[in-house]
């Protein structure tokens, strides 16, 4: 089997111990979960994290989220509230990242935690991704496997073309299910306040904790090294194709590409064309989205027209993307 860097290797047994193998030797492994591919490294390798950081190409001050296997060893590495405590019980593993203040002990590198006295932590939803967690036996720091601020990847050819070589191994889980990257949720203080909507809908959690669900108006979300970011994916500017973008287009223009949710857009008949979902499904679209964005980004054309999505549900997080692959760069 071929293990040259870059190369894309089966979810195996075979292809799980090597990158184990790897990881323990501060390597860098792409690997799949429930919502996007993650560029893992040993989180506790203060050098294994800087190659993510040199492989992405991504702002020192933007945390990266520590994946583990579970619970237990959550909380050996935060210090969970009883509120923080119930949302990792009730939606772990799955799409949630909670950010608590990281025990005095915590192994974490401050590199991956950005310096803070925070830590992001999630348990992804993944077989292939729990598989190697537990055969690593150490947390993974593991953001998206792409180009910083560029689309995120949601096959292993995406990885692949992103950052090639770069990246030591690439395990192949086919496509990411959920196709959108987790919420987040900062539970430094009494009630939890979402940073970042995410795969985990809005409505979800405010069933569980029994109240709305407060969103951060601290004004993090800014290309500022004076003002650090508690959580990853909250640059203004994220997220974003090479072409330009255009939000809530009722028709598509000349030279345009056409990103659709469900009734067609008018558009030009030879306007390059895909639709997030025709039946206007919004967990169709969210695992369609960043596969859509790379596909019409490869199209040529100069400007991306999308079309209005709901702002309910998953909606609110494809909305969030869609914000930040538009916003100026």
């Amino acid at each position: 089997m071929n293990f040259n860097p870059g190369a894309i290797s089966p979810s195996d047994e075979t292809g799980i111990a090597r990158a184990a193998e790897l990881l323990r030797s501060g390597g860098l492994v792409a690997m799949p979960t429930e919502t996007v591919y993650g560029l893992a490294a040993d989180a506790t390798n203060d050098l294994a994290v800087a190659k993510i950081f040199a492989a992405k190409g991504r702002p020192s001050f933007n945390p990266l989220i520590a994946h583990v296997a579970s619970l237990r060893e959550a909380m050996a590495l935060g210090q969970f509230s009883p509120k923080a405590k119930l949302l990792a019980q009730t939606f772990w593993p799955g799409p949630l990242t909670l950010v608590v203040h990281a025990r005095q002990d915590c192994p974490v590198s401050l590199l991956a935690r950005a310096g803070l006295n925070s830590l992001a932590i999630r348990i992804p939803a993944h077989n292939v991704a729990l598989a190697l967690l537990k055969a690593v036996k150490t947390p993974l720091a593991a953001p998206s496997a792409n180009r910083s601020g560029h689309v995120s990847p949601t096959l292993a050819q995406h990885v692949a073309a992103d950052l090639g070589p770069s990246v030591d191994l690439i395990l192949d889980g086919g496509p990411c299910t959920l196709g959108v990257e987790s919420t987040i949720l900062s539970c430094l203080e009494d009630e939890p306040v979402l940073l970042r909507p995410g795969g985990l809908t809005r409505q979800s959690i405010e069933a569980v904790l029994q109240s709305p669900l407060a969103k951060q108006t601290q004004g993090k979300e800014q290309n500022k090294e004076d003002d650090p970011l508690l959580a990853p994916g909250l640059m203004a500017s994220h997220y974003a194709p090479h072409a330009k973008v255009r939000l809530n287009a009722r028709e598509g223009l000349a030279g345009e590409a056409i990103l659709d949710f469900g009734p067609a857009m008018q558009a030009p008949s030879s306007a390059p064309r895909l639709s997030l979902s025709p039946s206007g499904n919004l967990i169709e679209a969210s695992a369609n989205l960043f596969a859509a964005l790379r596909q019409l980004d490869h199209s040529g054309c100069h400007t991306i027209a999308i079309a209005p999505i709901p702002p309910h549900d998953l909606g609110e997080a494809i909305n969030d993307r869609l914000a930040r692959a538009a916003a100026p760069r």
